[in-house]
């Protein structure tokens, strides 16, 4: 009994002891986020369109505890003309946090109010980035309203080119836009969505670092293959229009070899979406056909 007695007496003091542990622990711990001196300040571009509540608004959407700790800057009509060609008079909410990482981490996209960005998809932001040459950092997207999300990748260019030592290839950036600009027209036609498309692109550069085509027409090959493979229907005109997208990325030399495990991992998360969307929509299906059964099972029953 006494030893009994003991052990509780043993067991009694180590939780005590391991809870002050704890608390000493947490109570000492940061959840703040470490400054990586090497790259500097993350860079928060806010659309120019955004009012002040806005703003404050979206600061806390991507977790702006303390100004002094991010490098803030605005996106304009001018910026988009400049990067995408887009209007000077659009008016701009969409806004970003560009936290830029050590070499070989990836690049993650966290789309913070995605109820609220209705065209760029995650995959789609990740696209044009690799392509226009980012390919290591956090990203996140923000906007306090819906709008098509065009602002918000506009200002993550401008936080590269803000950046010391970080100036984005203008050609790239250009090649960028105008894969982002097909990937959201393609994803608009019948027979297409937003997955879909994002898979298809991402395929085709997995392609390229894995053929490496020497000429148009290995590249045109390549493309039409991929385009059997995913069962994807697309006009001739649309298809050229791919065909000289990537022809131009081909020109410009861009190497997707250097991330081909960042498009293997984005090609699982965009199949293992399109497999979910597929399976809830059975499982919404098997629903109301269960649903009729049952109605009709009932109705036999009445007039048995």
């Amino acid at each position: 009994m006494k030893l009994l007695k003991w052990i509780c007496m043993v067991a009694l003091a180590f939780v005590v002891i391991s809870s002050n542990q704890l608390v000493y622990a947490s109570t000492n711990s940061n959840d703040e986020e470490s400054i990586n001196e090497k790259f500097g300040l993350p860079i928060v571009v806010y659309g120019a369109a955004l009012s002040d509540s806005q703003k404050a608004e979206v600061r806390d959407l991507l977790g702006v505890k303390d100004t002094s700790k991010v490098t803030e800057i605005t996106v304009t009509g001018q910026d988009l003309v400049y990067y995408i060609d887009g209007d000077k008079n659009s008016n701009m909410y969409s806004s970003a946090k560009i936290t830029r990482k050590e070499k070989g981490e990836g690049l993650v996209i966290n789309q913070v109010t995605p109820e609220n960005i209705t065209e760029v998809t995650s995959e789609m932001y990740a696209n044009a980035l690799l392509t226009a040459g980012i390919e290591d950092a956090v990203v996140d997207v923000a906007s306090p309203v819906k709008v098509s999300g065009h602002s918000a990748l506009v200002g993550m260019y401008k936080a590269y080119d803000e950046g010391e030592g970080t100036e984005l290839n203008q050609e790239r950036t250009e090649v960028a836009n105008e894969e982002l600009t097909l990937a959201t027209d393609l994803a608009k036609k019948e027979g297409l969505d937003e997955d879909k498309v994002s898979e298809l692109l991402t395929e085709i550069k997995k392609e390229i670092a894995e053929q490496k085509p020497a000429t148009k027409e290995e590249l045109e090959q390549l493309i039409d293959e991929k385009l059997q493979t995913l069962n994807v229907q697309l006009s001739e005109e649309d298809r050229q229009l791919l065909i000289d997208l990537f022809e131009k990325m081909r020109n410009l030399n861009i190497n997707f070899e250097n991330v081909q495990s960042q498009l293997e991992d984005l090609s699982k998360d965009i199949q293992n979406r399109i497999e979910n969307a597929i399976s809830e929509n059975k499982g919404f299906l098997d629903t109301i056909a269960n649903f009729f059964k049952s109605f009709i099972d009932s109705l036999k029953s009445l007039f048995s």
